[in-house]
């Protein structure tokens, strides 16, 4: 009867998350026709921070509870599934020509917090200095979001097209709709989360495997169907935007707030040193660095993330 009432959650966890989905998009594509600031702005802030919270309530959790191996195997596997699945998907589906200065800082932003991960790796620990030093990155990406939706609503004058998309009841069921669907989108990924990392645990898996696998990715749904909702609704930016956005506020605010919260420093396995960590670069510099040499998103590149996604869940599941 457990197992059952188990897999009936886990059902309704997608039920919500996929509905929930459609919801935030549609609110937040209405976001920016009305407001005028860039939907990869909306993408990289609002509905990253939507999005993130399964993963930043499960790191912290899991830090308090010092189970320390899934707190950062969700938050480093969270990137990589965010990137070498989610982001691969996209790309695989919808690659296209991007403006550099988009995209730039914030794409060496999220580079710069994954290197610095892997030297806390290296130094076997996630520090309060280190941790000082995420957050400092956080800041700026912050920062730098609202000077660009503020030069872009003074650089751009009111939308006549725009007073169709203000009347009262269309902005009550888009303010509706993004309470739902933000609502939808994290408390399915908690009932996925719960019951998978159950039927998991049944199974005799590892708290780490646990961790940068089946609960990684189950935070991560709610990007990746942000994501697909945003690839049928044609909305690539908000989607990019999105996974950019998480995965700087995976490591520079959910590791930091885990470590600081937990008042001592994290330690950082040798398994997740040698593999989770470099893993997340890679997919990292396979997503950024083409695309900057040639000023689009290719195909390939989506198909090489999946390639290196595979290995790397093999090797974690299989290897280690």
């Amino acid at each position: 009867m457990a197992f059952i009432i188990t897999v009936l959650l886990f059902a309704v966890g997608v039920i919500f998350v996929v509905k929930g989905g459609d919801y935030f998009v549609d609110a937040a594509s209405w976001i920016a026709q009305v407001s005028g600031i860039p939907k990869l702005i909306i993408g990289a802030t609002i509905v990253s921070v939507a999005t993130t919270l399964p993963e930043m309530f499960v790191s912290v959790m899991a830090a308090l509870q010092e189970k320390v191996d899934m707190s950062i195997g969700n938050a480093v596997g969270s990137v990589t599934a965010n990137i070498g699945l989610i982001m691969a998907i996209a790309l695989v589906c919808m690659p296209g020509v991007i403006r550099r200065k988009d995209y730039l800082l914030k794409s060496v932003l999220m580079l710069l917090a994954a290197t610095i991960i892997i030297l806390c790796g290296f130094s076997g620990e996630i520090s309060h200095a280190f941790s000082l030093l995420l957050l400092v990155i956080f800041l700026i990406f912050i920062v730098d979001n609202i000077i660009t939706a503020k030069n872009t609503l003074t650089a751009r004058q009111e939308d006549p097209k725009g007073e169709n998309l203000t009347g009262r009841r269309t902005v009550m069921v888009n303010i509706v709709k993004f309470i739902v669907g933000a609502i939808g989108i994290v408390w399915g990924a908690n009932l996925l989360v719960d019951n998978g990392s159950e039927l998991a645990r049944l199974a005799g898996v590892s708290e780490r495997i646990i961790g940068v696998t089946l609960v990684a990715i189950g935070t991560s749904l709610p990007e990746l169907i942000t994501t697909i909702t945003a690839i049928a609704k044609k909305q690539s930016a908000l989607s990019v935007g999105n996974i950019l956005g998480a995965n700087i506020m995976d490591l520079t605010l959910i590791m930091p707030l885990s470590s600081l919260i937990s008042g001592k420093p994290l330690p950082v396995s040798p398994t997740s040193a040698l593999i989770d960590l470099p893993a997340c670069l890679l997919v990292g510099l396979i997503a950024v660095v083409p695309t900057f040499i040639r000023s689009k998103f290719s195909r390939w590149q989506g198909f090489a993330l999946l390639a290196v996604y595979g290995i790397y869940v093999v090797v974690t599941c299989f290897l280690v």
